[in-house]
């Protein structure tokens, strides 16, 4: 009766470190996977960021082609440049969280 009282012990004792094994798998999978989404952030700015470049450019290109006697003024090319470069740096600023939103951080210990 004794082996089977250690082998019982041993069992345990092997699903213990299991069960630690995969709590730390656990915390690094979500570490990865917080890492990802963040990237993931950063590259659909970067894309929507290009995409309003290239929509600006090719409405400045369709623009050009109109006739070339009507030249339109300092004051609207200005004015179209600024809102250009407006819509451009508010598509490179990174999303920020809503206030309520979930604190995706590590926990600290209390």
């Amino acid at each position: 009766m004794k082996p089977l009282a250690q082998q019982k012990q041993l069992l345990i004792a092997e699903s213990e470190l299991n069960r630690a094994q995969l709590a730390q798998d656990w915390r690094t999978l979500t570490a990865e996977v917080q890492s990802l989404a963040s990237q993931v952030g950063t590259i659909r700015s970067l894309v929507s960021a290009t995409a309003t470049l290239v929509a600006g450019l090719a409405a400045c290109r369709r623009k050009k082609s109109a006739p070339a006697t009507e030249k339109p003024s300092w004051l609207q090319t200005l004015l179209k440049g600024a809102g250009m470069l407006f819509n451009f740096w508010q598509a490179t600023q990174p999303q920020s969280s809503p206030p309520n939103a979930p604190q995706t951080g590590p926990k600290k210990e209390q």
